[in-house]
């Protein structure tokens, strides 16, 4: 599904990521841990296309070369940072229906019905600078059930969430590898993603 290969990067004369390969499957969830400074975030900016990419970018997709920098593959991915790329003068309703019409929506489930699935039930009309951060964490990955990109970049996930947060994403992980997507995740912590098909790799500092 997606591959990377010897990936490096180095911001100046200072190098982030060096030689970095890994896979991921179709229906799998692939966790990146490391000690802050290794260049996990990084790693997700670079494949979201958040970060233009240096010379040695050797990264496939279904065995073909990926450009971040072209529209059609890029939309193949969704992507959640620590800025959560939410409107805040727009109600959770509206910003939901905003992605949905920009990326394209999935017919099997409306903005109302991702924020009835994320928690969010009764706040379609709140604005979102309101929301605690949590359900802002929330509001952003209700965005995921509307968009039908295959591979997920997930910067930290499980951040800002409570316990019935942090078994929401494994919920949405879960949802996203029965249908044969593939999750990129990051993590610094413990927390272990209670999906069914899950491993996990150490990214050194490079």
């Amino acid at each position: 599904m997606l591959r990377v290969e010897s990936l490096s990067f180095q911001r100046g004369q200072v190098p982030i990521l060096e030689k970095v390969s890994l896979e991921l499957e179709a229906g799998e969830v692939l966790m990146v841990r490391g000690e802050n400074g290794c260049g996990k975030t990084t790693l997700i900016r670079l494949l979201a296309g958040l970060i233009p990419a240096q010379p040695d970018f050797k990264v496939f997709l279904d065995d073909q070369p990926y450009h971040p920098q072209q529209v059609q593959t890029r939309l193949q991915f969704m992507y959640l940072g620590h800025a959560l790329g939410i409107k805040d003068e727009l109600t959770c309703l509206e910003n939901l229906e905003f992605i949905a019409r920009f990326l394209g929506g999935r017919s099997d489930i409306s903005p109302l019905g991702s924020l009835q699935s994320c928690g969010l039930d009764g706040y379609q009309y709140t604005q979102a600078r309101r929301l605690s951060a949590g359900q802002r964490k929330r509001l952003s990955l209700a965005r995921f059930l509307l968009c039908p990109a295959r591979i997920w970049l997930l910067d930290e996930p499980y951040s800002n969430l409570d316990a019935e947060g942090l078994t929401l994403v494994d919920r949405l992980l879960q949802k996203h590898i029965n249908e044969g997507g593939g999750a990129l995740i990051t993590s610094h912590g413990t927390f272990i993603p209670q999906v069914t098909n899950h491993r996990e790799m150490i990214l050194e500092v490079a």
